[in-house]
């Protein structure tokens, strides 16, 4: 790719999405703010730049179009301000401003706090553990799916209330709904109907339970949630809200995973150095991994108050799309960001967001990676990873190693 006046970014565009971190780099240094005519959309890619919008929460930038908008709602510009949707039927809560999005997330989220959180370790511990002595005596598997996917799938299960045996096929819905054809992006309202398959059967048979039932907190949340008129959720709305936990719980973990191990197993030097000391090390690599690692490449936000950065004032209804991706390997903030270093010092991280959408999950996930990274080195003192045949599908959001094989 050319590095001169002819440059062009578009997520959505092949090239792109067969490998955004040229484009990430050129950006960054000849073009902040990048525009975007087709989406009327401008592209923030520099840390520091995307540190301070995404704080922002005075309903400067809101997800009304949603935080993944496909270009079919790209392609709709708009002339003003975009309103919060009506609430009935109430859409996923992250599209409203920041009370009424705020009020739901609380709702839902008490078993991702962190004091509960630390009550989940001996759980992922034991699956991790179940998962490895399924197949190390195979000697070769995948090391993404079929290790930390199926952990991870089988923790969002006991989450949302759905049986263990059900992990597999929510893995291959989740993994289904983030692919997607150049010059489409990830349509999520096209994906949720199967997602919905799984989460409104949940919703059903909680609210029919007798009282006194063992907790399910995050359904039971949504159920005693009341919206501003005073109207509870349906079971479609309920299920609905926990998208977010569905998706994310099970499709980012299980990459930065296989990934990362990936990465230590290119550089003997350093894999040594994180075994020598599991216990002080892993929490260290973890945070390379994941800011080396992370799949996730962009969200979006609508503007609804004139905003100016880099000298331009983007109008109310026009987006900005906050590359994630890119501030991971800004040379402003890490030093030789290109390069894995597993005990990088990393003072600030944008992986999992900032501001009012910061990650739900984001205390469960690095629970998850500690204790799949930890048993792994305990129980395997030597693998291979395939490379020549790991595959990366295209997606212009989740730009993860779908498949890793390994051998052990």
């Amino acid at each position: 790719m050319s590095e001169t006046a002819d440059f062009s970014y578009d997520p959505f565009d092949a090239q792109v999405m067969a490998n955004p971190l040229q484009h990430y780099r050129i950006l960054r240094d000849d073009h902040p703010l990048y525009y975007m005519p087709q989406w009327d959309t401008f592209a923030l890619s520099r840390f520091e730049d995307i540190w301070q919008v995404l704080a922002i929460n005075d309903g400067t930038f809101v997800a009304s179009e949603g935080t993944l908008p496909p270009t079919a709602v790209l392609a709709k510009h708009n002339t003003g301000p975009v309103e919060d949707p009506p609430l009935h039927p109430l859409p996923f809560h992250a599209v409203f401003d920041a009370d009424l999005y705020g009020e739901i997330r609380r709702a839902h989220s008490q078993p991702l706090r962190p004091r509960s959180v630390a009550g989940l370790e001996a759980r992922i511990r034991d699956l991790a553990n179940e998962r490895l002595d399924v197949l190390l005596p195979r000697g070769s598997f995948d090391l993404t799916q079929e290790y930390g996917g199926i952990v991870a799938a089988s923790m969002v299960c006991g989450l949302l209330g759905l049986p263990d045996d059900l992990a597999s096929q929510v893995l291959a819905a989740v993994n289904a709904g983030s692919l997607a054809e150049p010059g489409v992006g990830v349509d999520t309202a096209e994906a949720r109907p199967n997602y919905l398959e799984f989460l409104t059967p949940v919703v059903e048979r909680r609210r029919a339970e007798k009282s006194g039932a063992p907790g399910l907190p995050i359904v039971d949340g949504l159920l005693g949630y009341r919206l501003p008129d005073g109207s509870a959720l349906t079971d479609t709305e309920a299920a609905t809200q926990m998208l977010c936990i569905f998706i994310g719980g099970t499709e980012t973990v299980p990459k930065i995973v296989a990934h990362g191990l990936w990465e230590l197993s290119k550089r003997p030097d350093q894999l040594a150095a994180v075994r020598a000391n599991p216990a002080t090390n892993v929490p260290l690599a973890r945070e390379e991994m994941i800011r080396y690692c992370a799949p996730a490449q962009w969200f979006a936000r609508t503007v609804r108050k004139p905003y100016t950065i880099h000298d331009k004032t983007i109008q109310p209804g026009q987006r900005i799309v906050t590359l994630l991706a890119s501030a991971n390997r800004d040379e402003r903030e890490y030093e030789k960001p290109d390069e894995f270093v597993w005990d990088r010092p990393i003072r600030r991280s944008l992986a999992f967001g900032r501001g009012q959408h910061f990650c739900i999950g984001y205390h469960l996930a690095r629970l998850e990676i500690d204790v799949l990274l930890a048993e792994w080195l305990r129980r395997v003192p030597d693998y291979a990873i395939q490379g020549e045949i790991a595959t990366r599908l295209p997606s212009s959001f989740q730009w993860g190693w779908n498949k890793i094989p390994v051998e052990v």
